[in-house]
């Protein structure tokens, strides 16, 4: 953070845990405002994720149509998940994009971080790319139910625009593939 913005920053005075459940831990903390007055905020804690940008050798692009319990819908989405404790995400992505797929891929390269939900989590997301991808076979978490399909950038961001994807990591992630693939972008191997 610049020293020029000190002017915005809310300094925590007290934090009370409210909630801690198996994925996430929810605190309401008592912060100062920059004009010295007092609120709460209320924030959800996430170990944080990745999302993989997973290209096939045919110029598709891998993606997963999964229930989402909280909207009570299937979502079409990139593979993605969680960081489990103490593991580096690159192979976080590695272990996801086997468990939830079946591929391995021989390059990784990472693109960058986002943060979906700044309001009201720490949650951070991880941007991976993967390429040179052979299938090895599935290795679904228990529970899991997950349908793999492919698509080519064009149709999937078509698909954005036609409300068939709605997911945040996914759209973010087509805006670094379009940049990417158009060569508006470029990253060194």
């Amino acid at each position: 953070m610049s020293t020029d913005d000190q002017h915005l920053v809310e300094t925590r005075l007290s934090s009370e845990e409210v909630f801690s459940g198996h994925l996430l831990k929810v605190s309401a903390d008592r912060v100062r405002l920059p004009d010295g007055s007092e609120s709460i905020r209320e924030h959800v804690a996430h170990p944080g994720a990745v999302v993989m940008l997973a290209a096939l050798d045919n110029g598709k692009l891998l993606f997963e149509r999964q229930f989402r319990y909280p909207l009570g819908q299937v979502f079409l989405e990139f593979p993605a998940g969680k960081i489990d404790a103490g593991e580096h995400p690159l192979d976080t992505a590695r272990r996801e994009l086997r468990e939830e797929t079946g591929y391995k891929a021989k390059s990784w390269r990472h693109l960058g971080t986002m943060h979906p939900c700044i309001g009201y989590s720490n949650e951070r997301i991880e941007i991976f790319l993967a390429h040179g991808l052979s299938y090895i076979g599935h290795a679904l978490d228990h529970g899991e139910f997950i349908e793999v399909v492919e698509l080519s950038l064009a149709d999937a961001v078509l698909s954005v625009r036609d409300g068939g994807i709605t997911d945040g990591k996914t759209i973010a992630g087509l805006f670094w593939a379009e940049k990417i693939y158009s060569g508006a972008w470029d990253f060194p191997a």
